[in-house]
């Protein structure tokens, strides 16, 4: 089973590229990020033609994500558990922002979990913004453990919008004042670790070094200076089955591509 995480940076925008990814990839389950487009406007249909089940839980405009199940493989649609955290906005009457998607997939009679995240960036550091991103990341924490509870297999994968250590990042100092690499932020994320969490792309890539994403700025992607802020966190149950995982790095040097490569994680039926 592969599961893999996509922050698209507008479905939009990107259709051609996110097509073409999961051609070339072929997931079994993809969680899309930021797909910034109202449920009723995305592309489900050119998506379905290439042989996947959708669900998304989307905003206009703004946020958004999306699951994604393949049918050709047979895995079945993906089965809505929880939508959205219950947490507003940061600022007052903007209601629930679209971050949280929580499923069931079904295959041969084995279920798996699967949680898509777009967890708030929290800039600027410090104002409400950083507050928002730090009660978003305590009902996360709050939410993951009951999952956890259940004893089941299962994924929380995203873009969690935290640099967890010095060597997810190409220069620390240039990002040492951003809400990503707050002690704050990196606490926030070591609880999900601590509470026995497995960080897939770091279990296999313990000296770090692995971005997952680079600016469209001062020439980041050509300098390869990027950072990793996109992660598949499982429980016992997967990780027992981890393979393999990895980021596909090439997808973010293609023709108007995300700032965001793919990242995924092989596991064991």
């Amino acid at each position: 089973m592969k599961i893999a995480s996509f922050n698209i940076n507008g479905v939009k925008a990107r259709l051609p590229r996110l097509k073409e990814w999961l051609e070339e990839s072929r997931p079994s389950v993809a969680c899309l990020q930021e797909i910034k487009s109202i449920d009723d406007n995305f592309p489900a249909g050119e998506l379905e033609e290439l042989g996947y089940h959708v669900l998304t839980h989307g905003q206009k405009a703004f946020n958004g994500v999306g699951i994604l199940t393949d049918k050709n493989a047979g895995y079945g649609p993906p089965q809505e558990v929880q939508r959205g955290l219950g947490i507003d906005g940061p600022k007052e009457g903007e209601g629930e922002q679209a971050r949280y998607l929580e499923v069931d997939v079904e295959r041969a009679g084995q279920t798996t979990r699967i949680a898509c995240i777009y967890l708030p960036n929290g800039n600027p550091h410090p104002g409400p913004k950083f507050d928002y991103k730090l009660a978003w990341m305590k009902k996360l924490r709050t939410r993951m453990a009951a999952i956890w509870a259940e004893e089941v297999r299962a994924a929380v994968v995203g873009d969690y919008n935290v640099i967890p250590e010095n060597d997810d990042v190409w220069a620390v100092k240039a990002m040492a004042s951003d809400a990503l690499m707050q002690s704050e932020s990196r606490d926030a994320y070591k609880q999900l670790l601590a509470d026995g969490w497995t960080d897939a792309i770091r279990t296999l890539n313990p000296r770090g070094g692995v971005w997952t994403y680079w600016d469209y700025q001062a020439g980041a992607w050509q300098r390869d200076h990027g950072f990793r802020i996109d992660h598949l966190l499982l429980t016992p149950e997967l990780a027992d089955g981890l393979v393999a995982a990895g980021v596909d790095k090439e997808h973010r040097g293609r023709e108007k591509a995300s700032d965001h490569a793919p990242v995924w994680v092989e596991v064991q039926d």
